[in-house]
């Protein structure tokens, strides 16, 4: 147990407070119901961090939660995803309904969870459950205003009306998108998957097996993947049985091996913190804040800021064919980009498996948006230096008559 795995876990819930007690135990809620004790009597040490106090006997180390937009919209289990009009063929859109006395958020979650569909929709008095389609994909949000009618049964809920629909996304696993095999004959071109530490290349591998239902493999072999069911991740890289390799490489013999490739680009202030809380914390861990504050910050940037640049720029430079994705357009237009990406591999798109992956993005791999520094660990030779980085990435782009870096970290 460390301060930050306790927020964390709250903070996926969906939870306002963290508490921690005993040294090893972790409570959420959102209410702290519960007189002040003296901080003195916190003096217990975390089991899994030595300089930091996890609450003490009978006590509490209570934190409140600095929550991702999406954490801050469940509804219990459920996930708010907002106000949609009225799909214009409802009764194929989604084939199950029922009309509900006393009509709550509750209600209509409880009923759709019963009845193994993802989606519970909420129109009125009627309750509507299904799976995001072609006909109904959750990509067209309305203004929140037009679903302001209240719930029967709950007066401070909304429940939508017979145009206007609010739409929830229930803890049923959609399970669509959820088969995945090795490919039924060996290829005999290799795609890389390519991206420089900390730029979401086990995201994209996640994003990628549930699209296309195959397996991707690895230049080199994670046990923890393999366990988290990446299937893939023991096979040889050269088998040809997975449908890209993920890779870190940037050699040009390294990348003349490879007959086309994915390549990722992300922030390199996001990438490098990514790969710092990796690298001392695990795939979904964090770095202390000894790390942080230590000589390993400034060694790591040091050594590592060179490589996010040299990374792209070989792949540029030796890839015979390179489709570059950016990370924050992923993440802004997942539907989009993923269906560039099925395309880019040779396949065919399925619109409902990319509708599915919608539904399941996360994956067992996505740290929490909590914010872990109270403070910004960049100096400012290093933002200098790195500010550099990106203005000679970006030019490279260009210069292959691609689009640059994303608006929001290019330097001004």
């Amino acid at each position: 147990m460390t301060v930050f795995r306790c927020q964390d876990n709250c903070a996926e819930r969906g939870y306002m407070f963290a508490g921690l007690e005993f040294g090893a135990e972790c409570y959420c809620g959102h209410k702290i119901q519960a007189a002040n004790a003296s901080e003195s009597e916190c003096n217990m040490q975390c089991k899994g961090e030595k300089n930091n106090l996890c609450g003490g006997a009978n006590r509490l180390s209570i934190y409140r939660l600095e929550l991702s937009q999406e954490s801050a919209r469940r509804y219990g289990s459920a996930i708010f995803k907002g106000c949609f009009h009225k799909p214009d063929n409802v009764t194929m859109a989604l084939p199950f309904s029922a009309v509900i006395q006393n009509m709550s958020v509750d209600k209509c979650v409880d009923m759709c969870t019963e009845r193994e569909k993802t989606l519970a929709v909420l129109a009125g008095d009627r309750c509507h459950c299904g799976f995001p389609t072609p006909l109904f994909p959750l990509h067209d949000l309305e203004e929140e205003d037009l679903c302001l009618y209240r719930c029967q049964g709950e007066e401070f809920e909304s429940c939508g009306n017979d145009e206007y629909f609010v739409v929830y996304q229930t803890q049923v696993q959609d399970n669509r998108c959820m088969d995945r095999h090795f490919l039924p004959t060996r290829s005999k071109q290799l795609f890389a998957l390519s991206s420089f530490p900390g730029a979401g290349n086990t995201w994209a591998r996640h994003l990628i097996e549930l699209a296309t239902g195959f397996y991707t493999g690895s230049y080199y072999f994670d046990g923890s993947l393999y366990n988290k069911g990446f299937k893939g991740e023991r096979d040889h890289w050269r088998s040809g049985r997975t449908i890209c390799i993920k890779t870190h490489e940037s050699g040009r013999k390294e990348i003349e091996a490879f007959d086309a490739g994915i390549l990722m680009i992300r922030n390199p202030y996001k990438a490098l913190m990514a790969e710092f809380n990796r690298k001392y914390g695990g795939h979904i861990g964090f770095a202390s804040q000894a790390h942080w504050k230590g000589k390993e910050w400034p060694e790591f940037v040091k050594n590592y800021a060179p490589w996010w640049a040299s990374h792209t720029l070989d792949w540029l430079q030796y890839g015979r064919r390179v489709h570059v994705v950016h990370f924050e357009e992923l993440k802004r237009d997942l539907f989009a980009q993923l269906k560039g990406m099925v395309q880019f591999l040779g396949l065919e798109v399925s619109e409902e498996r990319l509708l599915c992956v919608e539904g399941q993005k996360d994956g067992n791999f996505k740290r929490s948006g909590l914010r872990k520094l109270e403070y910004d660990p960049y100096t400012a030779e290093m933002r200098a230096h790195i500010d550099e980085l990106i203005r000679t990435v970006d030019a490279a782009l260009k210069k292959k008559h691609m689009s640059g870096v994303p608006e929001e970290y290019r330097p001004r």
